[in-house]
């Protein structure tokens, strides 16, 4: 082959997966090598990245809110089955708590909650990826390379918050409208909640968060002046599934 021709499908390559790229993946991508995609200057920076639910600000409007503005602007699909797709859903506190328990608490069994990836310290999802398609960013956040997932749903057996879906079908068929500046996923792919890290590199704050009138708070687990640390500070909190070991960095506020 000559070489005029190497470098062209070379480039057509290189030009096919800037066109289809994840945006939040190609941020990583400045920090894993390839020059695929430069942050720009207003990039939002964190050593952790973590998420305060003020549960006391939590009504069912504010968190359908949320949903919306999540699901809309990722291209989720509403499918009306048990194989729905969820990056932020409806949990009640007995379910995603029930195996912390405080006299003080047993009011609140039946209250609705958000949830969604934890984006744990030690995520056990990544260890047990064979293809590397979901990795931890530098600043914490779990993403997801959907061209790299295999669908073998090793990380959805090893997440325990069930936070990851499964496409069984199409999504594209269940979209009513299309944001054209995220991908759509295809059948046969795992995906989640990405702390929109995507909007993080454009210097703008998760859209869940801009949804909640407050009762999302978001900034560095590491700055002790970030809403989220003066938040926990001040608030009983609580995490899920603490005695597994994974180091979630949603913190719910009691």
């Amino acid at each position: 082959m000559k070489s005029s021709r190497r470098k062209f499908i070379r480039m057509a390559g290189f030009a096919a997966l800037g066109w289809s790229i994840c945006p939040s993946l190609a941020g990583a991508a400045v920090e894993a090598g390839p020059k695929l995609y430069f942050k720009g200057e207003e990039q939002l920076s964190a050593t952790q990245w973590a998420m305060a639910v003020d549960t006391k600000k939590l009504t069912r409007q504010v968190m359908n809110k949320c949903i919306e503005a999540c699901h809309t602007l990722h291209n989720v699909p509403e499918i009306d089955s048990n194989q729905n797709i969820k990056w932020l859903w409806i949990e009640p506190f007995r379910n995603l708590f029930y195996d912390q328990s405080h006299p003080n608490l047993t009011d609140m069994a039946n209250k609705p909650f958000l949830a969604l990836c934890n984006h744990c310290e030690n995520p056990p999802c990544v260890r047990v990826c064979p293809t590397k398609a979901t990795f931890k960013r530098p600043d914490g956040i779990v993403l997801m390379d959907f061209h790299r997932c295999i669908g073998c749903r090793f990380c959805m057996a090893g997440c325990p918050y069930g936070s990851r879906s499964f496409n069984f079908f199409d999504p594209r068929r269940y979209l009513e409208q299309l944001d054209p500046e995220y991908p759509t996923r295809t059948k046969g792919v795992v995906e989640k909640c990405e702390f929109c890290a995507h909007r993080l590199d454009k210097g703008q704050m998760p859209a869940c968060v801009e949804a909640s009138e407050g009762a999302l708070l978001f900034g560095d687990l590491s700055d002790s002046s970030s809403d989220v640390r003066r938040a926990l500070r001040e608030r009983y909190s609580l995490v899920r599934k603490p005695k597994l070991g994974t180091g979630p960095n949603v913190y719910y506020l009691i």
